[in-house]
């Protein structure tokens, strides 16, 4: 392949045209979530994935597995959950089997924080995929994203 190569024009194409429509998105949620709650949507994804946590096998996820569900580099998740718990909103405690391994949970505030979050986030979402939808070049991609039913694997 050449960079004039029409497949290769074509792929670059659907790439813009999908970094555009996360971009759009998650500009549009992150003003709602900050006017409305003062969480970042980093923020409010690290409260949603550690909200889902249980207790027993299997229940707790280890640092890199929070980094990976939230997207950022181990470091960055460290300093995002130092950021919550100093806001009361996270807690970390060590592991009760293995002492080198650090669990976090949410607190009772950081669930109230995201109950009263998630309607926000849904609707800024659907604002901006409604907008989205409007724009020829990213409506195919607006009605992918609204048929997928469950998480895509990691």
């Amino acid at each position: 392949m050449t960079a004039t190569d029409p497949a290769l024009t074509a792929l670059s194409q659907g790439w813009c045209a999908l970094s555009l429509l996360h971009g759009r998105i998650e500009a549009h949620i992150e003003r709602a979530l900050q006017a409305g709650h003062d969480l970042s949507v980093r923020e409010y994804s690290l409260l949603d994935v550690l909200s889902r946590q249980h207790d027993g096998d299997g229940g707790h996820l280890q640092m890199k597995q929070v980094a990976d569900a939230v997207v950022l580099s181990q470091s960055a998740t460290t300093r995002l959950v130092t950021r919550l718990e100093d806001r009361g909103l996270l807690e970390r405690y060590l592991c009760p089997t293995d002492r080198r391994g650090i669990y976090t949970n949410v607190t009772a505030a950081g669930l109230k924080l995201l109950d009263e979050a998630r309607p926000t986030n849904d609707a800024a979402l659907r604002e901006a995929l409604d907008e989205a939808a409007r724009n020829p070049d990213l409506a195919p991609l607006v009605r992918v994203v609204e048929t997928l039913k469950t998480p895509v694997p990691a």
